[in-house]
């Protein structure tokens, strides 16, 4: 089913335009043969967590011969070998979250992508006071250099079960730090998966943060498989957003129950 164009309905009603998230999607393929798959698949866009060990030539390529659009890109996030999620919120290591995120921004550039999501961090409960201050002053610089480029800076709230003392969990919390921060190109990653195990509450919360949201991701929950299973009826979901306000693209960012191809009649239901 190809899903490579908007369709206009009758009634007006603009259907969702999903993208690819290809940290997930089609693991068993190196990063730039993935965009080859996920345009064979239908999508229009593709975004990504980490495509580091592809080279920019590489995926810039692929890019182009498929005529796909780039959209978010994470910034590199530590040294998972140490439990690290993220340096942005971490103090003392501001040198190494500067780099990192430049290193995205290199990225995000030359793919003309449109965002670059820089990790918070795993934070210590006693450490959370200075954490604060750090990860607003590391956004502010990010955002300033995200600027200059035309580009968004996207904070994430992730679950607690998922990532266990990670800086940032709520979307409350979320809207306090980009208030704080003050640049217009910081927006919210609004992640159904996380938000929902987070409280739930998700077209009450979107419609009240809607102005802050810069992007949409799903995956179904709790078990972050395809978005057709577990406790939320996306098709319900993502109407309302769209009747809220919301044309973004929406980010396919789940853990296929098997192989990707097999698992992408899902959106039979838009």
């Amino acid at each position: 089913m190809a899903l490579r164009t908007i369709i206009i309905i009758e009634t007006g009603v603009v259907m969702p335009k999903f993208s690819a998230n290809l940290g997930f999607l089609f693991p068993d393929l190196p990063h730039a043969q993935r965009i080859d798959a996920a345009a064979k698949a239908g999508f229009a866009a593709v975004e990504w967590q980490w495509p580091y060990e592809a080279t920019i030539a590489e995926l810039k390529d692929a890019l182009t011969r498929n005529k796909l659009v780039a959209l978010g890109i994470n910034a590199p996030n530590g040294d998972k070998s140490r439990g690290e999620n993220g340096l942005t919120a971490l103090p003392g290591r501001e040198a190494d979250q500067a780099a990192a995120f430049d290193h995205a921004l290199s990225y995000s550039v030359a793919l003309e992508g449109s965002a670059i999501h820089t990790l918070a961090g795993v934070v210590p409960a006693d450490q959370k006071d200075a954490a604060e201050k750090t990860y607003i002053a590391n956004l502010r610089s990010a955002a300033d250099k995200a600027a200059n480029a035309g580009k968004l800076v996207l904070i994430e709230p992730l679950n607690y079960r998922d990532a266990p003392n990670y800086f940032l969990n709520t979307i409350e919390q979320a809207a306090d730090i980009v208030g704080k921060v003050g640049r217009q190109n910081v927006k919210i990653m609004f992640d159904c998966y996380h938000l929902q195990i987070m409280g739930g509450d998700l077209i009450k919360k979107y419609e009240r943060y809607r102005e802050l949201v810069g992007h949409v991701q799903i995956a179904g929950v709790p078990a972050r498989a395809e978005p057709d299973e577990g406790e939320l009826c996306y098709p319900e979901i993502l109407k309302a957003f769209e009747k809220l306000g919301y044309t973004g693209w929406i980010g396919a960012e789940y853990k296929p129950r098997g192989k990707t191809e097999d698992g992408l009649s899902w959106r039979k239901a838009y």
